[in-house]
C-alpha cells in the first residue's frame, strides 16, 4: 500500500512535467503566431505593392496609352507609350493591358467607320441635290448668254458662270469623296480638251501655262474623260493654292512607254518629307478614305483624287520635287483609256493648245514653202544669167533638178499625188515663170521587163539653196568681163541684185 507522502510527490512531479510542457507549447505557439505576423505582414506589403502598381500601370493606360492608341488610328506615325514599369510586359497584368489596348483599336476603327459611312451618306444625299440646282442655275445662265448681246451683261453672266463652276467643282468633289459617281458622262474627247476643262475650273486658269507635246488626235475613252478633268483641276488648285500669285504653274502633256502622263510642276514652298507622305498615300487611293482624316475644315482634294485613281485605274504621283522649288504632280493614263480622233473631223476646241509637233511641222512647211518661194523668184534671173554667160542649158542640168515644180492647182497629198504630178516621160511641161519655159531633165523609156531605174532621193531645202548660191556666184564670175565691156540694157535691176 503506497503512502499519501508517495502520491503527492507523484501527483506534483505530473503536474510540473505537463505545466513544463504546456509551457513549451505555448513559447512554440507564440513563435509560430510572431512568425505568421511577420510572414502575413510581409504578404501584405507585396499585396500593397502589387496594388499599386497595378494602380500606376491602369492611370498610365488610362491617362496616356489608351488617347495614343485611338489617335494612332488616325495618324499612324504616332507611337504608342508602353507599361509605366519595366517588369510588366510579358507578366499577367502586362499581358491582360495589351489585350485592353487591341480590343480598344478594334472598337473605336468599327466605330469611326460606322460613323463616317453614317455621315458619308448623309453629305452624298445633300452634294446630290446641291448638284442638281447648281446644273440647273449653269443652264440658266448660259442661256442667258444665248439670248442677250449686250457686251457688259455678257462678261458679267460670264463671271456667274464662272463662279458657278467652281461651287458645282466643290460639290462634285464631296460626292466623289462620299463614294458617289462623277456625275458626268462624256464622249470621247481629245486629252488636251480634258486638261483644259479641268483649267477652266478654277478661279487662276490664267496662271498656268500648258505645253501640248501629243500627237494631234490623241484622245480619251468616254468613261475616263470626266475622272482626268477632275484630277487635273484638283492638282491644279493645289499647286495654285501653294504657289505665289504671281508664278505659273507649268502643265505639260507628253506621251511614255505605256500611255500618255500629264505633269504638273509649281513654283511653291512645296511639302516636307511627312506631308509628301501623307499625300502619296491619299492620291494612291490603296487605302479606304475617312471624313475624319481630312482636317477641320476637310480637305478633300487629294482624296477625291484617291477615289479616282482606285475607281478608274489611273496612277497620280506627287512624291517628287518641282524643279521650280514646289511640288511636282504627275497623272499617267495608261494606253488602255487612250483613243484616236481625227483631228480634221473632230479638231480639238479653239482654247486649247496647239501640239508642238503639229507646230513644228508646221514651221517645216512654211520654211521649205519660202524656199521654194525663193527658188521660182530666181528662176528668171538665173537662166538670163546662163543665157548672157553662154553656157548651153544641157551643160547645168541643176538648174531644173534644185527647183521644185509649181503646180497650177493644188493636189492631193502622198505617194499617188506625187506620181500624178511627175511628167511623162520625155515631155517637156511649159512654165509660168516669167514668160520663160521650164526646162526638165528627159527620161528614157525602160526596156519591156527591165527594172525600173532607181529615183533619185528628194533634195532638202538646205541642199537646194546651197547648189543655186554656187550656181549664182559661177555665173556671175563668168558674166563679169562681159557687163564691164558692155552692159545689157534690157536686164533690170531687179535681176543684176539677183545675181550678185
Amino acid at each position: 500500500m503506497i503512502e499519501l507522502p508517495e502520491l503527492v510527490a507523484g501527483g506534483l512531479a505530473a503536474g510540473t512535467l505537463s505545466a513544463l510542457a504546456l509551457g513549451g507549447s505555448l513559447v512554440r505557439s507564440r513563435r509560430q503566431k510572431a512568425a505568421l505576423r511577420a510572414e502575413v505582414t510581409e504578404l501584405r506589403a507585396q499585396l500593397e505593392g502589387a496594388e499599386g502598381a497595378f494602380i500606376t500601370e491602369v492611370e498610365h493606360l488610362a491617362a496616356r496609352r489608351m488617347p495614343a492608341a485611338a489617335a494612332q488610328l488616325a495618324h499612324p506615325h504616332l507611337r504608342v507609350p508602353g507599361p509605366a514599369r519595366q517588369h510588366t510586359p510579358g507578366t499577367p497584368t502586362g499581358i491582360a493591358l495589351e489585350y485592353v489596348l487591341t480590343a480598344l483599336r478594334e472598337e473605336l476603327s468599327a466605330q469611326r467607320t460606322r460613323i463616317d459611312a453614317a455621315a458619308q451618306a448623309g453629305l452624298r444625299g445633300a452634294t446630290r441635290e446641291i448638284q442638281a440646282a447648281l446644273y440647273r442655275l449653269q443652264d440658266a445662265l448660259r442661256g442667258l448668254q444665248q439670248r442677250y448681246d449686250d457686251p457688259e451683261l455678257a462678261q458679267t453672266l460670264f463671271a456667274l458662270d464662272h463662279e458657278n463652276e467652281q461651287s458645282l467643282r466643290r460639290a462634285q468633289v464631296a460626292a466623289v469623296v462620299c463614294g458617289a459617281w462623277v456625275g458626268l458622262a462624256r464622249e470621247e474627247s481629245h486629252v488636251v480638251d480634258a486638261v483644259t476643262g479641268g483649267q477652266a475650273r478654277l478661279s487662276g486658269y490664267h496662271r498656268v501655262q500648258v505645253h501640248n507635246h501629243l500627237e494631234p488626235g490623241t484622245a480619251l475613252v468616254s468613261h475616263a474623260v470626266e475622272p482626268v478633268a477632275i484630277i487635273v483641276a484638283e492638282l491644279l488648285d493645289n499647286a495654285l493654292r501653294h504657289s505665289a500669285p504671281d508664278t505659273d504653274v507649268v502643265v505639260n502633256l507628253e506621251h511614255v512607254h505605256h500611255g500618255v502622263c500629264v505633269t504638273v510642276d509649281d513654283a511653291g514652298l512645296g511639302m516636307t518629307q511627312d506631308e509628301r507622305a501623307r499625300a502619296q498615300r491619299l492620291v494612291a487611293g490603296s487605302d479606304p478614305i475617312l471624313l475624319t482624316d481630312l482636317g477641320d475644315p476637310p480637305r478633300m482634294g487629294l482624296a477625291a483624287i484617291g477615289q479616282l485613281t482606285r475607281q478608274f485605274d489611273l496612277g497620280v504621283d506627287v512624291s517628287s520635287p518641282s524643279p521650280y522649288g514646289g511640288v511636282r504632280a504627275v497623272l499617267r493614263v495608261d494606253s488602255h483609256l487612250l483613243g484616236r480622233i481625227d483631228p480634221g473631223e473632230r479638231p480639238p476646241s479653239v482654247s486649247a493648245p496647239r501640239s508642238t509637233r503639229e507646230r513644228a511641222a508646221r514651221r517645216e512647211a512654211v520654211r521649205e514653202r519660202a524656199v521654194r518661194e525663193t527658188a521660182m523668184r530666181e528662176t528668171p534671173v538665173r537662166q538670163t544669167a546662163v543665157r548672157e554667160a553662154g553656157v548651153p542649158e544641157t551643160a547645168v542640168p541643176e538648174i531644173a533638178s534644185a527647183e521644185s515644180p509649181v503646180p497650177a492647182a493644188p493636189a492631193p497629198a502622198g505617194p499617188a499625188a506625187e506620181h500624178e504630178r511627175a511628167p511623162a516621160p520625155g515631155h517637156e511641161e511649159p512654165g509660168d515663170l516669167g514668160g520663160l519655159p521650164q526646162r526638165r531633165r528627159r527620161h528614157r523609156a525602160a526596156a519591156p521587163g527591165s527594172p525600173e531605174p532607181q529615183q533619185a532621193a528628194a533634195r532638202r531645202p538646205e541642199e537646194a539653196a546651197a547648189a543655186l548660191a554656187a550656181l549664182q556666184y559661177g555665173t556671175a564670175a563668168a558674166r563679169a568681163p562681159k557687163r564691164a565691156s558692155a552692159p545689157d540694157p534690157h536686164r533690170t535691176d531687179d535681176e543684176g541684185g539677183a545675181a550678185r
